[in-house]
């Protein structure tokens, strides 16, 4: 029988949370590392027992932990990391030069077809992949020292590498995101990098008309049937590209704000997409304390709120970047996780939601894994 694992990763532990086919009842496993910020969960694609977990901690630094029981038990594997050549300098926030600082896992994701296989995505803005696992991680160097690496700039969060994306029918090609320089692609396993930005804005605060770099994106999602359309979320604006990254539009039409930070793509339906919006950049609770979850169901423009079962009045919490993810489900599957504690899901594509679990620490991130 078909089962559902929610991976949740929280400011104090990991919980993993199962169900039936059904998505009715949940059982809850966790914390696993408890006291432990958990930046990040992800199942392995190539082998449904594997997972990796981003484990840290400011006394203790940066553990890379993995399962090969679905979550049962937990070894710690590596915590090597390090840039594989000289730091060199990047500029602050008020342009002057600071040396590259390793400090945190922010993303781990598994390749497509070995489950020895995973990248990690560093702040301060580095990539690394391991082959074995998670015992040796090697930085792959092309992209932070790409000719524009030097000027990029740390977001409100740090200069986060969140998110990398592999189109699994053609495992080569990559996509990352850092905050705040932009979007970039490879089409060679991420030896080599060049940004895709163009069309993207900011606010007045870069001073070309068409900066190739500088970006605050906050998520880039891209459904695996059509790879060479991408969906971002950024600080401010909700954007689409349909030539891989080359050129972007806005989408957000409708929206209340186009301030937020996950976007997520249905899985049967690639032009039906799921964003959280938030006030402000100040701000971070939804507009007018009512948490909804917008879905536009053309790929953007026309949006819907999806308020069903989700706190309509006083509610105040955010939903982070890598907090919001899909079932592979016949009727898709919609989960995210607030920094209230709470995993919502929705067993209908959106229309209905319910908490599967309350009370957590604040929830960092939200991976699923449909099992057989």
């Amino acid at each position: 029988m078909t089962r559902v694992r929610v991976l949740a990763g929280t400011r104090k532990g990991a919980f993993v949370l199962t169900s039936d086919g059904s998505r009715a009842t949940w059982d809850v496993s966790g914390p696993h590392f408890g006291g432990w910020e958990v930046y990040h969960l992800k199942g392995s694609p190539a082998d449904p027992d594997r997972i990796y977990a981003s484990q840290s901690s400011g006394w203790f630094g940066q553990l890379i932990q993995r399962s090969d029981d679905g979550g049962a038990t937990w070894q710690p594997v590596g915590n090597d990391f390090s840039y594989a050549t000289e730091p060199g300098t990047h500029l602050w926030y008020d342009g002057t030069p600071r040396p590259w600082e390793f400090k945190r896992i922010w993303h781990l994701e598994p390749s497509p077809d070995d489950p020895d296989v995973a990248y990690a995505g560093a702040e301060d803005a580095a990539l690394f992949r391991t082959d074995d696992g998670g015992a040796a991680w090697t930085e792959l160097t092309g992209l932070r020292t790409h000719s524009s690496g030097p000027g990029w700039q740390p977001g409100a969060g740090g200069m986060c590498l969140h998110t990398i994306i592999i189109d699994p029918a053609h495992p080569g090609r990559m996509f990352t995101a850092i905050s705040a320089a932009g979007t970039f692609h490879s089409d060679d396993a991420g030896q080599t990098w060049r940004p895709v930005n163009r069309g993207l804005r900011s606010q007045g605060t870069l001073p070309e008309d068409e900066p190739e770099v500088g970006f605050c994106v906050h998520h880039v999602e891209m459904h695996p049937s059509r790879p060479d359309t991408l969906f971002m979320q950024k600080h401010w604006d909700v954007m689409r590209s349909d030539d891989a990254g080359q050129t972007w539009r806005e989408i957000s039409g409708d929206l209340p704000t186009d301030f937020g930070f996950p976007i997520a793509v249905h899985a049967h339906e690639p032009d039906t997409i799921y964003v959280v919006p938030i006030t402000s950049d100040s701000l971070h609770f939804p507009p007018d304390g009512r948490l909804r979850v917008y879905r536009s169901r053309s790929g953007g423009g026309e949006w819907e709120p999806l308020t069903r079962g989700l706190p309509q009045e006083n509610c105040y919490v955010n939903v982070l970047r890598d907090a919001m993810a899909v079932d592979s489900l016949q009727d898709c599957g919609i989960y995210f996780g607030t920094t209230g504690g709470q995993v919502y899901a929705s067993a209908d594509a959106g229309d209905n939601w319910e908490p599967i679990v309350r009370d957590l620490p604040a929830v960092l991130s939200v991976e699923v894994q449909t099992l057989p």
